[in-house]
């Protein structure tokens, strides 16, 4: 676990939440600098399709948002950000408009077949698409760019590595398709058997 979420995650409230349920809290010294994403968490943020992105309304309401994309939509530009093409979709605007107001995001980056979850918080900038066909370049699938109408990027402050306890394995289509492949080889097989046999 990174220091720095654990200095930014355990507040009084949350002190005090702990302590009154297991009679003790997790109190560590102030972290003085952002935890940098290393070689484990590059290559998991590299290899989703998918996340969940927290952010904050003017009015203190949190939103939740899914953003997917083929394997590898987000980037890591560098230890301490990440960038992703966000596309045309359903003109809420929530997650930008909020982030307008509140930079702070909260992302989720699962691997269910694994039972991995990473947790990371960061301060998100929404770049217009037209403004910056750099950043588009760099970031959208190429097959994609056409459809894009913002970048995110995030500076990265902090991650955490969560337990697998009570995560429910789900596969995707083509997971499930690799993981029946060979069954269906063998089906093919022995059927083919069968017929030669008659």
């Amino acid at each position: 676990m990174a220091h720095k979420f654990l200095d930014l995650s355990f507040t009084p409230e949350v002190l005090a939440a702990q302590e009154h349920y297991y009679g003790r809290s997790q109190v560590l010294p102030p972290a003085t600098q952002d935890d940098a994403l290393g070689p484990d968490e590059v290559g998991f943020i590299e290899s989703r399709d998918s996340f969940y992105l927290g952010s904050v309304s003017e009015t203190g309401w949190p939103y939740i948002q899914h953003r997917g994309g083929p394997p590898g939509f987000v980037k890591v530009i560098s230890p301490n950000e990440i960038a992703f093409a966000d596309y045309k979709g359903n003109r809420q605007m929530l997650s930008t408009g909020n982030l307008a107001v509140n930079d702070r995001v909260s992302l989720f980056l699962m691997d269910y077949p694994q039972r991995v979850r990473l947790k990371l918080m960061g301060h998100a900038e929404v770049l217009d698409a037209r403004e910056h066909p750099d950043w588009v370049e760099k970031v959208a699938a190429p097959e994609m760019v056409r459809l894009t109408e913002r970048i995110f990027k995030i500076r990265i402050v902090s991650y955490d590595w969560n337990c697998p306890k009570y995560i429910t394995p789900r596969y995707t289509a083509a997971e499930v398709a690799e993981l029946v492949a060979p069954l269906k080889a063998r089906i093919s097989e022995l059927e083919s058997q069968l017929r030669k046999a008659t």
